[in-house]
């Protein structure tokens, strides 16, 4: 299964992103197998940066680091992906500023509903960011659903069970991009939810 061939934007007419920086993931996946899926901010500036480029691209790089952070051996993104996590952007396209509006967000978060569906046997979400925690709300909220993760600052929310569809979701921090290596602190919290993440699935 290849997530990009089955998903696509119909109206690319958000003004705060690059759409020529659009990306859904086209590797094969086997979907039956996915049990994790961790969705980080937005695609990168730069599409050679994406999870799944060829080579050794950032999101890759700074992904990878987490997981190991996290007491996983792994060296590339399809090593974890054998392990049964998918990696996505809650926001497809590149952002152009620092924020990204409520607006985008909310009209990606209809790509990313159908792009979960695909996945029969998701355990846990890994919601990497503030935009992530909005997107999986935003969609809750359409369906008629309770939020699933309550307003507030990451660092005083964290440590709750919170459900998605009786499925686990956790808030945590963005592990996509440059700012991984700079901000120590949160890497350790990365680390400590992931490893939470990966105790429920085995």
């Amino acid at each position: 299964m290849r997530a990009n061939q089955l998903l696509e934007c119909e109206t690319f007419h958000c003004p705060d992103v690059r759409h020529e920086g659009y990306i859904i993931p086209g590797v094969e996946i086997e979907a039956a197998k996915i049990s994790i899926v961790m969705i980080a901010e937005a695609a990168p500036p730069n599409p050679a940066d994406y999870f799944y480029a060829p080579g050794d691209p950032l999101f890759q790089q700074t992904t990878v680091q987490a997981f190991n952070d996290a007491g996983v051996k792994a060296s590339t993104i399809a090593d974890l992906v054998g392990l049964g996590v998918y990696f996505t952007t809650a926001v497809k396209c590149g952002k152009t500023g620092y924020g990204i509006q409520a607006g985008t967000i909310k009209e990606c978060s209809f790509i990313l509903e159908k792009e979960l569906a695909l996945f029969p046997n998701i355990q846990v979400y890994l919601l990497m960011g503030d935009v992530a925690i909005k997107a999986l709300n935003t969609i809750a909220a359409r369906a008629g659903e309770k939020r699933v993760i309550p307003a507030g600052s990451t660092y005083k929310i964290r440590g709750q069970p919170y459900y998605f569809r009786d499925k686990r979701a956790f808030p945590s921090y963005l592990q996509a991009g440059p700012s991984f290596f700079i901000e120590k602190s949160k890497r350790k919290v990365i680390a400590e939810d992931i490893a939470a993440a990966l105790d429920l699935v085995k």
